[in-house]
């Protein structure tokens, strides 16, 4: 079976509600990682810690599925063409920060779900496994591979793990607000179609006579 590749003079709409949904829970999850990081140290809000790790667990499993699919579609929906106008290097920079956006919208759950499945706290020095309830539908088993491991490794494995996961984070913040602020350059300076293709409501500013 061919899949027929198409493209238009904006993203579909179910690339648009990926997007954006994804994006929306990435926001999340870094501020409430950092808060459960701190506050599962502390006796007064370790109850909430646990609850807000296990919501950290289900929304990043939710974001490795869904940007699994978006990037199903992406590989099967050509992508908007950028301006014409556009310098080489810049349309080189775009394709190199939406591919390592990929990247870590795929690694930042992954090394989450590794974590889990070596079952070793690093905040607490020792062995915690707990089960992943995605929102309390139903258990999320852990990767075989590492839960099976010797205590050694596992603690091994967790201690990178959660090394790489938080650096992964930062990688995501950074990128982030450069995307941010391309997008924002294009729309007030460049006055092109880049942000618009993303906002549909948006119109484009009108270029200087």
């Amino acid at each position: 079976m061919s899949i027929e590749l198409t493209s238009s003079t904006r993203y579909t709409t179910i690339a648009i509600a990926l997007h954006w949904a994804i994006a929306i829970a990435i926001l999340a999850m870094i501020p409430l990682g950092w808060w459960m990081s701190d506050a599962v140290l502390d006796p007064a809000t370790r109850g909430q810690a646990g609850q807000a790790f296990q919501l950290h667990k289900s929304v990043g499993l939710t974001i490795l599925a869904l940007s699994l699919v978006r990037l199903v579609w992406r590989l099967t929906h050509k992508a908007p063409p950028l301006p014409q106008a556009m310098p080489a290097w810049e349309k080189a920079v775009s394709k190199t920060t939406h591919a390592l956006f990929y990247f870590l919208m795929i690694a930042l759950p992954v090394t989450g779900w590794v974590y889990t499945s070596a079952g070793y706290s690093v905040s607490f020095e020792r062995f915690f496994p707990v089960a992943t309830s995605w929102f309390g539908l139903f258990e999320v088993p852990h990767i075989g591979a590492i839960a099976s491991k010797s205590e050694e490794a596992r603690k091994t494995i967790g201690i990178n793990t959660e090394f790489v996961h938080s650096k992964l984070a930062w990688g995501v913040i950074v990128l982030g607000g450069l995307h941010v602020a391309a997008a924002l350059k294009h729309h007030l300076f460049n006055r092109d179609d880049v942000l618009t293709r993303m906002l549909p409501f948006l119109k484009p500013l009108r270029k200087a006579q």
